[in-house]
């Protein structure tokens, strides 16, 4: 730790030359915040984890842990953190969101792709009934069971039983189906983007890097025309798109505001637009990770700027904001419900109201979150105290803080907020909340997975998006995705290449390519 840095706080980090676990130090200078760490064999490192120290601190506030999986598949952990992952007994949160990787096959050949059959030399495609397996893994979660699934891969709509995959997720008790594509299929077939979502499809992920050129050259040639029509099939089949662009540093950072104003003009099929700050894994040189890293506070000044300021930093909150919420309902309705205690450095979010006029709000506007998160922390401290009318008393409490907390001033005139919780909360229709939200909300978030260069294993702990192994274990995302920078992988390539196969016995077998 260099002498003019303050230190916020002591972690484990790892090597990105070797993936050793070490000592790091998460620090504060010059108004940033960099981790530090010092390999015994690699020498001293230092990168930046977030470019605004101020907003790092001010989201600490929001932090809340969970209490993990009360059915880990490691019972005692041997090697320590991070290699006892799946889930060990330490781990904090429970999974959120499944992540299954139903293939490594694409049907694109970016010149950039370490991952795919084609630069792994390999195919790792699980079974209908291995992919079950990960399935029951994901929904034998407790107290939660895992209400979400990705389907993802590679690129999963080269398998030909993809239909049965997603009717296999539906019948496994998903609420939440989402499919990760680069929409090439989709576009190509309004047909097949029907089927996808009368299997039980309800959201596509859909890369979307921008609109220029440059946006696309990792890809080998401009897709946006295919994006486009994409999209336009998934609206003809009622599937919620979800744009995913990934964040670069001088390749299409400066696009930003307007992928947003082009999600506000299509709010009727586009529900968010989930940046991705870059994470490098694979194969990277120091030299490039400088020139195209952007943290999430940079990403938000961005969107800031981009927007003319009718979205600021201020709108922006942690992933875990929502816990408080989950809690609540879960204390009111006696059972447990999905909470998403990922660390607050993750990722940050926004949610904003689209007027029928087209013009658009950030919530955070006319709600004052502090204040209405107070009010149900109080609520949950009734239900908690159980007795005579208790719920009834913490759903009028609840009421009073959404009313105490509205800016009138600022509310949309169409939008009646107060009404909308009161039949959530009274009346119990959440048919309400879901035309409220489906119709008129856009959520606007990040979240920045970590690579072996700014590893933090208190943020590795907290993850709630997890990959189930065909070995019965869950893995964390950054986990599963971890490299050193000469590519060598912590999690990914040893599962795959036990379950996979060469590419030429692939093609011997099955007459395909990949």
């Amino acid at each position: 730790m260099s002498s003019e840095s303050k230190l916020l706080y002591k972690t484990k980090s790892l090597c990105p030359e070797c993936l050793k676990l070490i000592d790091a130090a998460v620090v504060e200078r010059d108004g940033k915040v960099y981790i530090e760490k010092t390999c015994d064999e690699h020498g001293f490192f230092s990168h930046i984890y977030w470019s605004d120290a101020e907003m790092f601190k001010r989201v600490e506030k929001y932090a809340r842990d969970g209490s993990g999986v009360e059915n880990p598949a490691i019972k005692k952990m041997s090697k320590g953190c991070p290699f006892d992952c799946g889930l060990c007994p330490i781990h904090k949160s429970h999974t959120a969101l499944g992540i299954v990787d139903v293939t490594n096959r694409c049907n694109l050949r970016c010149p950039v792709c370490f991952d795919a059959a084609f630069a792994t030399g390999y195919v790792y495609e699980p079974t209908l009934e291995q992919i079950k397996y990960l399935f029951s893994i994901l929904r034998s979660n407790k107290p939660v069971p895992c209400p979400a699934v990705q389907i993802t891969g590679g690129e999963p709509t080269v398998r030909e039983d993809l239909l049965d995959i997603i009717k296999a997720a539906k019948e496994a008790g998903f609420a939440h189906i989402e499919l990760n594509t680069n929409g090439l299929k989709l576009a190509e077939s309004l047909e097949y983007t029907m089927k996808i979502a009368e299997a039980g499809c309800t959201t596509v992920y859909l890369s979307f890097e921008g609109f220029s050129d440059k946006a696309y050259e990792h890809k080998g040639r401009n897709l946006l025309k295919e994006k486009l029509k994409a999209i336009e099939n998934c609206r003809k089949a009622k599937i919620n798109v979800v744009l995913v662009p990934t964040l670069v540093k001088e390749i299409n950072d400066g696009e930003i505001g307007r992928i947003i104003e082009f999600a506000v003009e299509n709010i009727d099929v586009i529900r968010c637009v989930n940046f991705q700050p870059i994470s490098f894994v694979g194969r990277c040189e120091l030299e490039e990770i400088e020139r195209h890293r952007i943290t999430i506070p940079e990403a938000i000044e961005k969107i800031e700027e981009q927007t003319n300021g009718r979205i600021k930093k201020e709108d922006f909150y942690p992933v875990p904001t929502v816990v408080d919420i989950a809690r609540f309902i879960g204390l009111l309705e006696g059972s447990p419900k999905v909470e998403f205690t990922t660390n607050v450095h993750c990722g940050m979010a926004t949610y904003l109201y689209v007027s029928r006029d087209g013009s658009y709000k950030p919530i955070p506007r006319f709600i004052n979150v502090d204040r209405f998160l107070d009010g149900l922390r109080e609520a949950s401290e009734i239900l908690k105290r159980r007795g005579f009318l208790a719920k009834t008393r913490a759903r009028l409490k609840a009421l009073s803080a959404l009313r105490n907390s509205v800016i009138k001033e600022e509310l949309p005139p169409e939008l009646d907020v107060l009404n909308l919780l009161k039949q959530v909360l009274i009346r119990r229709d959440y048919s309400a909340l879901a035309e409220f939200h489906m119709g008129r909300v856009l959520m606007i978030g990040m979240m920045h997975f970590q690579d072996s260069f700014n590893v933090d294993l208190e943020r590795l702990k907290r993850c709630a998006i997890h990959y189930p192994t065909l070995d019965g274990r869950l893995i964390p995302f950054c986990a599963m995705n971890m490299t050193d920078r000469h590519g060598r992988s912590l999690y990914r390539k040893q599962i795959e290449t036990k379950y996979s196969i060469p590419i030429e016995e692939w093609r011997k077998l099955r007459g395909a390519s990949a």
